[in-house]
């Protein structure tokens, strides 16, 4: 049985909504001069031939504004778990010159890995009528409301590019402070969380097979050399269990419950639309993220569009190896390429 943490969360990853809402210090609206940075960045690229995957930092520099982005990665990692990047001017590139934007600003970020079984590294985040309730689909191609959950890797990165005409807000929960609640208000569930679940890989894992699950149980909760992580998707968890005709037994079946209803609470969670021009970057070990269901544009080019990495630190966190495999493919690696999935990319 792996070690439970028995006291609270302290600093400043165990946070209130009403905390968060007080203290603008995890915004940065570019200034003029790092806008004309990004501009002139993108015109080296552009001038070289270079294409999104085939540079980094060095061919795309941002004398000033690296210093900024260097101050909120550190943020997401050691302090709040998010922050946000906003004024990006969009509507004055088209989609092609924000990948290769996006691509130049996310060297900055870490190293970054495959997030779907095409081996994408930059994905759009776009409704393409996949049907949530399915348990082989990812939400992230659909428009439903997504609960709680963790991404799998280190910090997700989420350019918006497009609104929808109705929803689509962003939440955030810090996982620090749900375990506070559930330490000092339903401890009986400590065992479960802590112990962890396997997760359904829907197609994305080595074998590419719709019934492959994680080698092992990925606890909910982990503490190890002296950090707690959190890794939470109750959707990949209970497909999991249906898969294996193995029923969630009521003790667990709560347990993942409180998390969810921790995490939809008023004092907890944190609300927020993400407008064009903001990049959302996210801690997956100390905070939940989600979104509210939304209604788009049957227009294409006006439907609500996001550009997302999945980024691993390149400072690295202490995590245990049970917690670390994800997708079956080693260590903080990404999804497996194959072609197992079955929703539309």
């Amino acid at each position: 049985m792996p070690e439970i943490l028995r006291k609270p969360v302290r600093g400043s990853s165990a946070w209130t909504s009403a905390e968060i809402e007080a203290d603008g210090g995890w915004t940065h609206r570019y200034s003029d001069r790092e806008l004309a940075e990004i501009a002139a960045a993108l015109d080296a690229l552009r001038s070289r031939g270079l294409k999104v995957g085939a540079f980094g930092r060095d061919e795309f520099p941002l004398p000033t504004l690296s210093a900024t982005i260097a101050a909120k990665v550190q943020e997401v990692e050691a302090g709040r778990g998010f922050a946000l990047l906003s004024g990006l001017p969009v509507e004055d590139y088209d989609l092609d010159e924000l990948r290769l934007i996006y691509w130049g600003i996310g060297s900055y970020f870490g190293n970054p890995i495959s997030q779907n079984s095409k081996g994408q590294i930059l994905a759009d985040v776009v409704d393409l009528g996949n049907d949530y309730s399915n348990n082989n689909t990812r939400g992230y191609k659909t428009s439903a409301a997504l609960s709680a959950h963790v991404d799998s890797c280190d910090m997700v990165a989420l350019l918006c590019v497009r609104t929808a005409r109705a929803g689509g807000e962003s939440t955030l929960v810090s996982s620090m402070s749900i375990f506070n609640e559930i330490l000092a208000h339903f401890p009986q569930f400590l065992p479960i969380l802590f112990r962890g679940f396997k997760h359904d890989l829907r197609g994305e894992g080595v074998t590419a097979r719709l019934d492959e699950m994680t080698f092992h149980e990925i606890p909910v909760f982990s503490y190890f050399g002296g950090q707690l992580s959190c890794n939470f998707n109750a959707k990949i968890i209970r497909s999991a269990r249906r898969k294996l005709g193995q029923p969630l037994t009521e003790l667990e079946e709560a347990a993942i419950e409180c998390v969810l209803e921790l995490s939809r609470r008023q004092d907890l969670c944190y609300r927020m639309d993400l407008r064009p021009g903001d990049i959302q970057l996210v801690n997956n070990y100390t905070v939940l993220h989600g979104r509210s269901a939304y209604s788009d544009y049957p227009d294409d080019a006006r439907k609500r569009r996001l550009m997302r990495f999945w980024v691993n630190s390149r400072a690295g966190r202490n995590l245990a190896p049970e917690f670390t495999d994800r997708y079956n493919t080693g260590p903080g690696q990404g999804v497996a390429v194959g072609d197992g999935a079955r929703y539309m990319f």
